[in-house]
């Protein structure tokens, strides 16, 4: 469970290396904790509503359902939803259709550490 007053961060990807990995780099952020870790699109729309993050970074190709399908679903739950898109190159037409449902900002992978963090605490201040 976060702290009092600190920002709940949802990690989505199929790959446990990459969600340590922004792990890692969201514990740098010190208002910052990740409350919850899915490996699907399914499970992050059950943790977004479970768990109310403040902010979500979601990885576009996963098994079961992929992650354009979670942000338009948790963006049909909750309008104001900020979700990072974190995801390989070479899939334009899929980051264009993951912005367009409402995903506020797209970082490639594999990513710099520091873009990371710079984009997580931008949206967390706002």
């Amino acid at each position: 469970m976060p702290k009092s007053g600190k920002k709940k961060v949802l990690i989505v990807d199929d790959a446990t290396f990459i969600r340590n990995r922004i792990k890692k780099i969201v514990e740098k952020i010190e208002y910052a904790d990740v409350i919850g870790e899915a490996s699907n699109g399914d499970d992050a729309i059950t943790l977004y509503k479970e768990l109310k993050p403040d902010l979500v970074t979601m990885d576009l190709i996963m098994p079961q359902s992929d992650g354009v399908k979670a942000i338009e679903e948790i963006m049909k739950y909750d309008k104001k939803a900020k979700i990072i898109v974190i995801s390989a190159m070479g899939q334009e037409l899929t980051i264009t259709e993951a912005l367009g449902k409402g995903a506020k900002e797209y970082i490639k992978k594999p990513f710099k550490e520091e873009d990371i963090y710079t984009t997580i605490e931008r949206f967390l201040k706002a």
